[in-house]
């Protein structure tokens, strides 16, 4: 029927638009209208820096000379690294700077993330704990900007800022793109009411909200923290807490990180079935627009590219149909100019962001197909 079939073109292409354009400009305006600051003061309670750690020769003493840098007292700080597993030098590594105040679990049998932050947790000391990953290095303030969020009583989880490091082609102005346009829509989703999630590479929250997390997580950070926004609590962006990353070394390497990623999504979505309770209508409208929109695009762009094949017959679905082709040969254009290394940065934006859809494909699959390992792999 052909209403029924321009019915899903113009719902799916509404999705697509929306979770891309449409919210982000609405949550931006309305941060601008009605933010809602909250407080923030010089603080330097006990600070535990929390480490999760797989064979990270390559970084850790990097990591460390990075962490002891920090313009915070060495005397409100402590540094736990939780070897999950570890095969290569780390441990050896970490134990080298004991007399600096870094202290080493060590847990032989390799379990993932979660529970290397689970166990980390136990023995931390500090009243904040902040979880950087071992290849996050962050700028020299960022710890103390960090931790002025928590003056404010309802903040329970403060989200640092992830950016990539212009070194590798496609894939660092791929991720540099994504984590710049990500950026403002947390601080803006932030000012409104709460921040959708909190950067993994970079987070922090009070010790005594923190509730063991199932080992089985994909994107512990994102439930960790939607649970605690589930609680009346709020989760807040601080864009001077900046750490650097390098990108991923190569489009298989990302295509594992995103398709994990998504596939989490998925899993989230299930777990945290009660924030769509009326109680959380803010909350459940800014999760649905940042993420699960997000999360589905591609299958509204199937369906959409499909419905307007269907309707070619009529002269503005023919249009629309050659306008999606189009679109995806330039996708198709910008994958050969990284074959050949050439930079065309436009060209190669239309290209990933029809790569990071294709991985959101591939991880809905796997979580559906239950392949997605607990066990992070590396992608540097």
């Amino acid at each position: 029927m052909p209403w029924l079939l321009a019915l899903i073109f113009w719902l799916s292409a509404l999705a697509v638009f929306w979770a891309y354009i449409g919210y982000p400009l609405f949550i931006s305006l309305l941060a601008r209208w009605r933010p809602r600051p909250h407080r923030r003061a010089d603080l330097q309670p006990l600070v535990s820096i929390i480490v999760p750690a797989y064979n990270e020769e390559a970084v850790i003493a990097d990591k460390f000379d990075n962490l002891l840098e920090l313009d915070y007292p060495a005397d409100r700080r402590e540094v736990l690294v939780v070897a999950d597993g570890c095969t290569d030098r780390t441990a050896e590594i970490v134990e080298l700077y004991a007399p600096q105040g870094v202290r080493l679990l060590f847990q032989p049998q390799r379990r993932g993330k979660t529970a290397a932050m689970n166990r980390g947790v136990t023995a931390a000391q500090g009243e904040i704990l902040v979880f950087s990953d071992a290849n996050a290095m962050m700028e020299r303030s960022s710890l103390q900007a960090m931790v002025r969020n928590f003056a404010d009583p309802c903040v329970a989880c403060v989200s640092g800022v992830k950016r990539i490091r212009p070194d590798r082609p496609v894939q660092a102005q791929g991720e540099s793109a994504y984590w710049r346009y990500e950026a403002r829509l947390k601080a803006a989703d932030s000012l409104v009411s709460t921040a959708i999630g909190a950067e993994g590479a970079f987070f922090a929250l009070r010790k005594a909200l923190y509730r063991p997390m199932e080992e089985d997580c994909l994107i512990e950070d994102f439930v960790l923290s939607m649970r605690l926004v589930m609680g009346r609590w709020r989760v807040v962006y601080e864009p001077a807490a900046i750490t650097w990353e390098a990108a991923s070394s190569s489009l298989s390497g990302e295509w594992g990180r995103r398709a994990r990623m998504a596939a989490g999504g998925y899993q989230a979505i299930e777990r945290l079935g009660g924030i769509w309770s009326p109680r959380h209508a803010l909350v459940a409208f800014q999760f649905l627009s940042h993420k699960v929109l997000r999360w589905t695009a591609p299958f509204a762009m199937l369906l959409a590219l499909a419905a307007a094949g269907a309707l070619y017959a009529l002269p503005l679905y023919r249009v629309l149909f050659w306008a999606q082709v189009a679109f995806y040969t330039l996708a198709l254009a910008g994958w050969l100019t990284v074959l050949l290394r050439w930079h065309l940065r436009w060209l190669q934006i239309v290209f990933y962001f029809c790569f990071a859809n294709a991985t959101a494909l591939g991880g809905a699959f796997r979580y559906l197909f239950r392949t997605q390992s607990v066990l992070w792999t590396k992608v540097r």
